[in-house]
């Protein structure tokens, strides 16, 4: 019979990393992962570059296991891994610009848009089809809750640049809103 050690508690987990123990970090890979590769993909769309990005996040993850102080939440800590990892293959992707080209001044039409019968996953689409800026800034803004101070300093633009992506994407979601909504109801008649 085959025994297989489990880590029940989330401390218990993390002294099995510390200690090196290759079950505790494949539990702890088990258990984030899914959530983790989430969070890449909303960063970086493509799906093999982004479970590129969260096995390079695990590892930064068990290689910096010594620093997590047990003053947050553990999860918020490797979130937080992840997210700026994230952000470095965005930033060193040289062919993913994170300004704001001011020539192009969106438009958006008045039409009322309504959340109630958007899906989160139809939101989630909405948000990845938006220009690498704006879904960059929006995610870190309204998803993952950093300023546009900590914004600015983790992807090398201005604080303005932040608000402005920030404001872009949210107009731009909004325009898609509407329309998706009226082709809902001219579909539906």
């Amino acid at each position: 019979m085959l025994f297989r050690k489990t880590f029940t508690t989330e401390r218990d987990l993390l002294k099995g990393c510390l200690k090196g123990e290759r079950k505790a970090q494949q539990q702890l890979y088990e258990q984030y992962s899914g959530k983790f590769l989430a969070i890449c993909i909303r960063y970086v769309k493509d799906r093999d570059v982004a479970e590129d990005v969260m096995i390079e996040g695990f590892m930064k993850i068990f290689e910096k296991l010594t620093q997590f102080e047990e003053k947050g939440s553990f999860e918020g800590w490797m979130k937080r891994i992840i997210v700026t990892q994230s952000l470095l293959t965005l930033r060193n992707n040289k062919n993913l610009n994170m300004e704001v080209s001011m020539d192009s001044t969106l438009q958006v039409s008045d039409a009322v848009y309504e959340l109630n019968h958007l899906e989160t996953a139809e939101l989630m689409e909405l948000i990845k089809e938006l220009p690498v800026g704006y879904r960059t800034v929006f995610n870190l803004y309204a998803i993952e809750g950093y300023s546009h101070a900590e914004i600015a300093d983790l992807l090398g633009i201005t604080e303005s640049t932040s608000k402005s992506q920030l404001n872009r994407a949210r107009n731009v979601l909004k325009q898609k809103i509407a329309d998706q909504q009226i082709k809902e109801r001219r579909i539906n008649g």
